[in-house]
């Protein structure tokens, strides 16, 4: 089993590319699989659920309860109900997924290390839903093997260059801070965007940053074939690393000194420079948040390494 570029020549790291794979066939993405794997994740916190009558234009606010406070067992039982949305979040924290999540990337390691060397924190990301839902606008700090593995999704997807679609400071604000409280799909942008009408064996490649979103139409679903699954397998890598670190100098440069700094990538020399500045604010910033907790641990009475250690930077942010 694997994933293949389409144009496996002119495959890049640093664009959106069409991907062919055979992982629907795969014994641990069949539903009674998936079904199972949700009961392992639910203690953990890792299951997701939205509250009805999302759009791909509502923020994307998730809950760790079933809003109707459903049970697992129940969700996957009425799992092609007009409606139904699971997310399951950070399957590799299941070993044989984890496992499995790795053979993926390994599959593809030697293609994205020719331009993005250093993977790292490859993690999992599962949609399972019954049409018609939606996956709001958004984007993610981490590059995305984006694969279709059930029934069909409609992917909507921009380059992670397009500053009408998300601006250089929103992507500042959420690569630092994480918020994506100013990441809006705004009807001008529609037109920029790449639609994929995905089915099973479909994929998508993204980079880090790409703004997305997914929704899924009634037309093809069927009694017993009316569930979507599509699964992010989803990494970091020396580069992700590097853009963070540039993003950090920027958004200091935009939201303090006022001025308006060049985005990464289109000065390499620049680039360069603002890296070890970033890296420097992230460390002053990140030992700053966690003196704040430990300070708040205190007043709270906490013990102390319950504050200190509340506050952790973000995977792939400093």
């Amino acid at each position: 089993m694997g994933v293949q570029p389409l144009d496996p020549q002119g495959f890049s790291t640093h664009r959106i590319n069409r991907l062919r794979h055979d992982f629907d066939k795969h014994p641990l993405f069949q539903l009674p699989a998936l079904a199972r794997l949700a009961k392992e994740l639910m203690p953990l916190e890792k299951c997701r659920f939205v509250k009805p009558g999302m759009t791909q234009a509502s923020a994307f606010r998730h809950d760790a309860r079933h809003p109707d406070g459903r049970d697992i067992d129940d969700v996957f039982e009425r799992i092609e109900e007009t409606g139904s949305w699971i997310a399951l979040y950070n399957v590799e924290a299941i070993p044989r997924y984890r496992a499995l999540l790795e053979a993926i990337i390994d599959g593809v390691r030697a293609t994205i290390e020719r331009e993005q060397p250093g993977i790292f924190n490859v993690t999992g990301f599962i949609f399972i839903s019954a049409p018609p839902s939606v996956t709001p606008f958004h984007i993610d700090r981490e590059n995305n093997f984006w694969l279709q593995l059930h029934g069909r999704k409609v992917l909507s997807v921009w380059e992670p260059t397009d500053r009408d679609a998300v601006t250089a400071a929103h992507v500042e604000d959420f690569i630092v801070s994480h918020t994506l409280r100013d990441v809006k799909l705004k009807d001008s942008s529609l037109a920029s965007s790449h639609e994929f009408d995905s089915g099973p064996g479909d994929g998508v490649y993204f980079p880090t940053t790409s703004p997305h979103m997914t929704r899924t139409t009634t037309d093809w679903a069927t009694p017993g074939d009316g569930v979507s699954v599509s699964i992010g397998v989803t990494f970091y890598t020396k580069h992700t690393v590097h853009l963070a670190r540039v993003h950090q100098f920027n958004r200091v440069c935009r939201k303090y000194l006022r001025v308006t700094p060049t985005y990464p990538g289109v000065s390499p020399l620049r680039d360069a420079l603002k890296v070890p500045l970033g890296l420097a604010l992230a460390i002053s910033r990140q030992w700053t948040l966690r003196a704040l907790t430990f300070w708040q641990g205190l007043k709270a009475h906490k013990r102390p390494e319950e504050g200190w250690l509340g506050e952790k930077a973000p995977p792939g942010s400093y």
